[in-house]
């Protein structure tokens, strides 16, 4: 079991969320759950009455046409145990890297979210080798365990807001290349997942996150195995949560890493790193043009392909 054992408080994240998070997954074991049916929250042991029924929360309207808009965060990064922080320097790069906590080894993946709409990703999904799903913010001082049985799946990625409500959501694909859809509650709480699409492994990686095609509606790109990238624009319908795909352009199999920052270069729209073979990192700052969502790519740096994980 992963120790969350601190992040400082900068602003984006703090030492409460991951400390809260450690609560939450002590004694995760007794749960019994499915290996083929990972869970939201609404199928643990929840008590009654603390968030909306799944229904309630699939029909919910949009709360505004910006709601996906970019986000301000920083980037998180994994090597080995460690976890790393890089603050945004507000030119579009980041400031030195700072250790958080030396914790994190059996931290599979994680995804940061901003669950009370300020603009600023400071809240933390994290997912455990042993397919626990956590969640804390930094507002809380108690985190939650939002389900076990995510071990079924090999892409987990949280893009914003999805089903047209005012929450982010969760995507996960699964071995089969099934795409399933979580509706969030706001408080980290998932729903029970939808099936919202097939044939996603096709894709060797699926990024983004907030608005990149200028509707305000969250949107992800995909890059298939001969280095294309596609762009799937949100449609804020939880049934179909994504419209046909687009393809943005060719070349970028020489990645090994894509992630979607939010707004990295200050101009209020999202952007995309990618971190190619011999660690170099560049941003690729969002246009809000569907036809074209990115501007020519600008290194960030080397030595990146230290961290097996970014989010």
């Amino acid at each position: 079991m992963a120790k969350f054992s601190g992040l400082k408080g900068t602003g984006f994240v703090s030492r409460a969320t991951v400390a809260a998070i450690t609560a939450a997954l002590v004694g995760t074991t007794t749960v019994a759950v499915a290996a083929d049916n990972p869970q939201g929250a609404a199928e643990v042991a929840a008590s009654a009455g603390t968030f909306q029924s799944a229904p309630a929360m699939k029909a919910a309207p949009l709360a505004s046409t910006t709601s996906a808009g970019a986000e301000n965060r920083a980037l998180m990064a994994v090597s080995g145990s460690s976890l790393y922080f890089y603050e945004p320097n507000g030119s579009g790069a980041y400031n030195a890297r700072e250790l958080l906590t030396t914790d994190w080894g059996d931290v599979k993946n994680a995804q940061q979210a901003d669950n009370d709409g300020d603009g600023v990703a400071d809240d933390l999904w994290v997912w455990t080798t042993d397919g626990y799903l956590g969640y804390a913010s930094s507002e809380a001082t108690d985190g939650i365990t939002v389900g076990g049985g995510w071990n079924t799946y090999n892409k987990v990625l949280s893009p914003g807001n999805l089903g047209g409500a005012a929450a982010p959501d969760m995507i996960a694909r699964d071995s089969a290349g099934a795409l399933w859809l979580y509706l969030g509650y706001g408080t980290g709480k998932l729903t029970g997942r939808t099936k919202v699409g097939s044939g996603w492994n096709i894709y060797n990686q699926i990024a983004g996150v907030g608005d990149l095609s200028g509707d305000g509606k969250a949107d992800i790109v995909a890059r298939d195995a001969a280095g294309v990238l596609w762009l799937y624009k949100g449609t804020g319908d939880y049934k179909a949560p994504f419209s046909g795909r687009t393809k943005v352009g060719a070349g970028w199999g020489v990645y090994n890493s894509l992630v979607g920052v939010g707004d990295l270069d200050g101009d209020g729209r999202s952007d995309l790193i990618a971190r190619d073979s011999s660690g170099v990192l560049y941003r690729y700052s969002g246009t809000g043009n569907a036809a074209a969502p990115y501007k020519a790519r600008v290194k960030i740096g080397g030595g990146w392909n230290t961290y097996r994980l970014m989010f």
